[in-house]
């Protein structure tokens, strides 16, 4: 593989990184809704004078965010948030820019080989499709309710995440395929972890949308409780409920005693296959990507304890945003590793 396609693919995977991350930003100081209509070309031009500003502003306050929590906010609030919406929206042009620019021109000096040039016209589909439920998710903020709907944005952050991923195994399966290596006898308890991670991942966005962590800050109890009495109630466990689930403190409470439990399990299970793996003293659990990993697990169960702590009537943002960080790389690390134990041929996909 051309060293210059190598790097140009690890400079994708760190503007999604970074991406993801200013998206949690965006979503925590709740900026998400700052900006109104979706405009791919114009929307690049941020506003220019105060009556830009004015006009963009008088467009914020029709929305069911500025009339039901931020009535009365000043323009000096409205461009703190426009700018963190106006960033993730702008990295996002930017990503295109810099994908797809240097693609066209690999592809015409022929330095991408079949299974790139499959691989990346897919990544290119769903970079799209983020980008695509992205707005839909924001629209499901500008009718009726004053946040965006905690299942779309689940939907985004997954998807955002899958991009990430099958870029990453693109450069793996770019860089290492075609060097055989017998999978490890380790590989199915491994890949039972990495898809609990994945549904870990998953209910971590329901957590962030519903803001579940405002409902039971407390921890390892829920407010006194070693299950929240709403889950013990038959008559909670209705459609309506899930469905509408800011309208009563069931989803909170159940997508907490899962996200909770998952992370027990994670921790356990992590810890474990750390030990054991790292006895056989081969294959990627030897030097510091093993290391790395554990690290990574441990740390992100001690921020997720911090964040839901600190959750005292809002939800701390830098706990937040290093907590979500921290997820990404802790499922690149897994994927490395998942990678390397299920053993490799030309002909495997993912």
């Amino acid at each position: 593989m051309d060293k210059w396609v190598y790097y140009w693919m690890l400079l994708g995977l760190f503007l999604i990184f970074f991406q993801v991350i200013i998206g949690g930003t965006t979503r925590l100081t709740g900026s998400g809704l700052s900006i109104t209509k979706w405009e791919i070309v114009t929307g690049t031009i941020p506003p220019l004078n105060a009556e830009d500003w004015a006009k963009s502003f008088s467009l914020y306050k029709e929305t069911p965010q500025y009339k039901k929590l931020n009535q009365g906010m000043t323009i000096k609030e409205f461009k703190w948030i426009y700018f963190w919406e106006y960033l993730h929206r702008l990295w996002a042009r930017m990503m295109g820019i810099v994908f797809l620019v240097p693609f066209i021109i690999f592809l015409l000096r022929r330095k991408l080989s079949p299974m790139l040039i499959r691989r990346l016209t897919i990544t290119f589909f769903l970079a799209g499709l983020v980008g695509l439920f992205g707005w839909i998710m924001v629209a499901s903020g500008l009718v009726d309710r004053p946040w965006v709907n905690a299942y779309k944005l689940t939907v985004h952050l997954c998807l955002a995440l899958l991009v990430f991923v099958y870029l990453e195994l693109t450069i793996l399966k770019a860089k290492y395929d075609g060097q055989e290596q017998p999978r490890s006898d380790g590989f199915w308890m491994f890949r039972i972890f990495t898809f609990v991670l994945i549904a870990q991942i998953f209910m971590g966005g329901l957590m962030s949308g519903m803001k579940a962590s405002l409902v039971y800050p407390t921890f390892p109890d829920f407010h006194g409780e070693w299950i929240p009495g709403v889950l013990l109630s038959p008559s909670s466990w209705i459609v309506d409920n899930i469905v509408n689930y800011d309208s009563s403190p069931f989803m909170s409470a159940l997508i907490q005693v899962i996200h909770r439990g998952i992370a027990y399990m994670l921790i356990i299970s992590g810890l474990y296959l750390y030990f054991k793996q790292l006895r056989s003293n081969k294959g990627p659990w030897r030097g510091m990507i093993s290391t790395v990993w554990i690290t990574l697990l441990v740390l992100q169960v001690c921020l997720g304890i911090s964040v839901l702590l600190g959750s005292k009537g809002v939800i701390p943002v830098v706990p937040g945003v290093l907590h979500q960080g921290v997820a990404i790389l802790l499922l690149a690390s897994t994927v490395v590793i998942y990678y390397f134990l299920r053993g490799r041929t030309l002909e495997e996909n993912f």
